[in-house]
């Protein structure tokens, strides 16, 4: 019996079909598993390797799981009753086969193991995308990426055009040469009926765009080689002359993965937050940081060398408005730690040493000396971090630590509640 791929759709004649998953529990007591009997036929209907759904019923469950490509068997280690997975299946599908734009399941991943990147591209729309990497699946498909389809197109092509010839030879009348002289003059006799058909190319402004669109498209593919080519400060240009469009087209609310795709495109994704600082942060950082938190994200999540940079872009925008950001250092790092654009270490290390990368050296110690607060905070609940769990359990009672300005001094309000105490 066959199920829809997306099971949120109910239509019946959803064209995207997928058998039904079997489970078998074999074994007993410690030995105890699950075998995936159809897994093959499952992932095929997916365009997946059936490792990855097998591998994520493992994340999903803690389990450990089983190989044996040769004889089709897929093993969950466990108990597990068919429904509980097919539930579970849902969620691969959501996360790793439907296209993030149109929903429909005619995807392809691209695995970058060098970058550590997770593509995807949607053979229905054209949408392309990167995946969130967070999930544990993840870890597996970059160690163990899919085999590339390109050998298996051209070989699909080799068998299409051997099928072809057979039909020819089969269909022909006498020799190869008559056959080959029949396919020939094929297209002769439908020129001759060519007065009967409208070849007219449609000349609509909606048919012009749509074609200029494609041009366009076809010109962005043409380009990527050269564009790569190019000296790293001429693509940091056209990574900043695309930003800064998006920007002033009013589009750039909504453009976060078109950025984040033309950064890697021109391979300058580390570098991203820096001149995203410069675009899209002034006076108003605060309120500016929740208002591109995704943008952001995009870029240093997990990516310490992204931070760095984006610290570098913070020590700019201060530069650029010292008079109302100079004396708020403190508070702005608190609100990027918080929006987890920067990680602690990342801070921690940057306030080891006074750089003059991007600021003067007078400028750099006076932004160290503002944060001096913020600084001494992380390390102080890097400290009791490790204490023991009476300590631990007493700083709960204080998770949300604010500061305030009294007499151009730095106090904690954690501090100050202990003072009122007494």
């Amino acid at each position: 019996m066959s199920v829809n791929v997306n099971r949120s759709v109910s239509d019946q004649f959803y064209r995207y079909k997928m058998p039904r998953l079997i489970a078998k529990v074999e074994g007993k007591g410690n030995g105890i598993k699950t075998v995936i009997v159809n897994m093959v036929d499952v992932a095929k209907a997916l365009n997946r390797p059936p490792t990855y759904p097998t591998k994520f019923f493992g994340c999903e469950l803690g389990a450990q799981t089983q190989f044996d490509t040769k004889n089709d068997r897929y093993i969950v280690n466990g108990s597990h009753e068919a429904n509980k997975l097919q539930d579970m299946l849902d969620g691969f599908i959501k996360k790793f086969v439907l296209c993030a734009e149109c929903d429909n399941p005619e995807t392809d991943l691209h695995v970058n193991p060098k970058k550590q990147t997770i593509g995807t591209s949607c053979k229905a729309c054209g949408y392309r995308g990167m995946l969130d990497t967070r999930h544990k699946l993840c870890t597996f498909i970059l160690k163990n990426p899919p085999e590339s389809t390109d050998s298996g197109s051209a070989s699909a092509k080799k068998e299409k055009e051997k099928k072809n010839r057979k039909k020819d030879k089969e269909n022909g009348s006498g020799s190869g040469e008559a056959g080959t002289q029949d396919s020939f003059n094929a297209p002769e006799a439908v020129d001759r009926d060519d007065d009967d058909e409208d070849w007219a190319e449609e000349t609509t402004e909606e048919a012009q765009r749509r074609r200029m669109e494609e041009i366009s498209d076809h010109a962005k593919n043409l380009t990527l080689s050269d564009d790569l080519e190019k000296p790293l400060e001429e693509r940091v240009n056209l990574f900043y002359s695309f930003v800064k469009q998006k920007k002033e087209s009013g589009t750039i609310d909504a453009a976060d993965k078109e950025i984040l795709a033309e950064a890697e495109r021109l391979d300058v994704k580390a570098m991203g937050p820096l001149i995203l600082s410069e675009l899209l942060f002034d006076e108003n950082i605060r309120d500016q940081i929740k208002k591109y938190k995704r943008h952001f994200l995009r870029f240093c999540h997990n990516n310490k060398k992204a931070q760095k940079y984006l610290m570098g872009g913070f020590e700019c925008v201060v530069k650029l408005h010292q008079v109302q950001l100079l004396p708020r250092v403190a508070v702005i790092l608190k609100d990027l730690y918080d929006a987890d654009l920067l990680e602690e270490d990342v801070i921690l290390s940057w306030a080891e040493k006074v750089s003059k990368k991007y600021v003067s050296k007078e400028l750099a110690k006076e932004i160290h000396a503002k944060a001096a607060p913020f600084v001494k905070w992380l390390k102080e609940a890097e400290e009791e971090s490790e204490g023991s769990e009476e300590e631990e359990e007493e700083d709960d009672e204080n998770v949300e630590v604010r500061f305030k300005s009294r007499r151009g001094q730095w106090v904690e309000l954690k501090t100050c509640m202990k003072l009122m105490q007494f």
